[in-house]
């Protein structure tokens, strides 16, 4: 409910609110952020709605917009929360009912602390031995690359640390201000920080074609142009990608980071879903660690930030809000800036890097909870390497939708045909027509997706994003419901053309994962 703006006070006279949207901060009202924007609020309605006996016709909002594994069913991993559990209440320490292993990395993590209590701040740039443990873990990953647990930084999940290299990065006025390259289509975060610090973004589109691979000349397409009206001084890369799922090969990265050298800017990569690879065919390659492989000249002068979090994987624990970031090659007094820019939020919570600290330090094979988190863990990546396969091979079926290989991630990132007269209904109704699609597809099934505006897209094209997280009986329920709304769509909007799949190939594809 809109508040008025205008009191009147008991004296007659009116007295106007300070903050209003006309007095707003502009860059405030710029900003969007499709994966909590207005479809998620409308599917929050519709379901308070059902829970207070309303009829709609479903029995449930599935909510495949966020990539929130708990919240879609997904177990914690149990020798985490031990751990976590042990550093919060520590009497726990002298109970049989807890490992060894669990027990003892809890002792370690509580000395780090002040007062050995995980109430108590940290140094704005983590817990000293947590940022250690990371170190060992990014060179035990990247097979020997040195890393140096003073350029590590931990922070309140992969957002803070990106908002906070964005914050370094911006400056300047006209065409000397910053400009930042990111993918089209992007995860929101992005689009939505440079548009609060009013930096210019520079948009570079993955190649939807070539299974949403990073083209070389594109970027170059991208720099040249935007050279004209800004100052790009940074590029970010997603991968394995979010909304697309590719996962980069090793020469793309190369060359990304061969441009970034010529062109003396300043890398970030987004490596959130560094674990999750389904594809046989594809490997996550670091940035870092080809980096590395190029050479000391391109290793020991390129600035680059990478970015991990506890809230995808395996463990998916966004809620702890958890993560760490990696910068190199960063001038030392910018780095005492940075450093200074962190202590303005006091520190990261604690518990969070506590729950980095377990994935980045998990039991070894001679430990005793070994055996159970390697089989919690396989349990998780096996169930979303066959949900990915599902997702990708029941939409293919489906007439008017092409969707790429979901190689890594969690997200399936499908085309869809919308039909010239649907495109002018949404227009007529001022909204885009992948919007009206979304909302249409959540009022007469309760499945609730992103539409691909909110992530960008080429002109012309239509897209939704959907998470694979639902478990897999839900997830095919998702799919035969998104299926007959999509042929039912394009009858209401394209009545003359006959769909070329039939019903039979999403029934076969099916049966592949029963």
């Amino acid at each position: 409910r809109n508040q008025a703006t205008v009191v009147l006070r008991e004296n007659g006279k009116t007295r106007e609110k300070t903050l209003t949207m006309g007095t707003l901060n502009p860059q405030v009202k710029a900003v969007e952020y499709a994966v909590r924007g207005p479809i998620v609020t409308k599917a929050g309605d519709i379901e308070r709605g059902l829970q207070q006996g309303q009829k709609h016709p479903f029995t449930e909002v599935i909510k495949a917009n966020i990539g929130d594994s708990h919240a879609m069913g997904q177990k914690p991993i149990t020798f985490l929360r031990q751990v976590v559990a042990l550093c919060s209440f520590p009497e726990l320490l002298d109970s049989s009912s807890f490992p060894e292993d669990a027990k003892q990395r809890a002792r370690r993590i509580l000395q780090g602390c002040g007062g050995q209590s995980l109430g108590s701040y940290s140094a704005s740039q983590g817990v000293d031995c947590i940022r250690q443990d990371v170190a060992v873990y990014i060179e035990q990953r990247d097979k020997g690359v040195p890393a140096d647990w003073d350029n590590i930084y931990l922070t309140t999940g992969a957002s803070d640390g990106i908002v906070s290299i964005l914050k370094m990065l911006v400056s300047g006025q006209g065409r000397s201000r910053s400009g930042v390259m990111i993918p089209i289509p992007q995860y929101p975060l992005y689009s939505a920080a440079i548009s609060e610090m009013e930096a210019v973004q520079i948009n570079y589109y993955l190649d939807e074609d070539n299974c949403w691979a990073l083209d070389i000349n594109e970027l170059h397409r991208a720099y040249q142009a935007a050279k004209e009206h800004c100052h790009p001084r940074v590029i970010c890369i997603i991968n394995p990608g979010n909304p697309t799922g590719q996962v980069q090969s090793k020469k793309c990265i190369e060359e990304v980071l061969h441009f970034a050298y010529e062109e003396n800017l300043f890398v970030m990569s987004d490596e959130v879903y560094q674990d999750n690879v389904y594809s046989p065919d594809c490997q996550f390659h670091s940035f870092k660690k080809v980096l590395y492989e190029m050479g000391p000249e391109y290793f020991n002068t390129v600035e680059l930030a990478s970015f991990h979090s506890t809230s995808k994987g395996y463990s998916g624990e966004c809620g702890f809000r958890g993560g760490y970031m990696e910068v190199l090659n960063l001038d030392l007094e910018v780095k005492a800036q940075l450093v200074k820019l962190l202590s303005i939020r006091l520190c990261p919570p604690v518990s969070g890097q506590a729950a980095m600290d377990v994935i980045v330090n998990p039991p070894l094979p001679h430990e005793p909870s070994y055996l159970q988190f390697h089989k919690e863990k396989s349990a998780v990546l096996g169930a979303l390497a066959e949900k990915a396969q599902m997702t990708e091979q029941i939409l293919n079926t489906v007439p008017g939708i092409k969707c790429n290989p979901v190689q890594g991630a969690m997200y399936a990132f499908p085309r869809i045909f919308i039909p010239p007269r649907a495109v002018e209904a949404a227009m007529s109704l001022g909204m885009s027509p992948d919007m009206m699609y979304c909302l249409r597809l959540l009022e007469e099934t309760g499945i609730c997706l992103v539409p691909g505006s909110g992530f960008g897209q080429r002109e012309g094209t239509y897209h939704f994003r959907m998470t694979i997280l639902p478990t897999t009986e839900k997830l095919k329920v998702l799919l035969e419901k998104l299926r007959d709304f999509h042929i039912k769509f394009l009858k209401e909007y394209a009545p003359l053309e006959e769909p070329k799949r039939s019903e039979d190939d999403t029934q076969e594809a099916l049966k592949q994962f029963r």
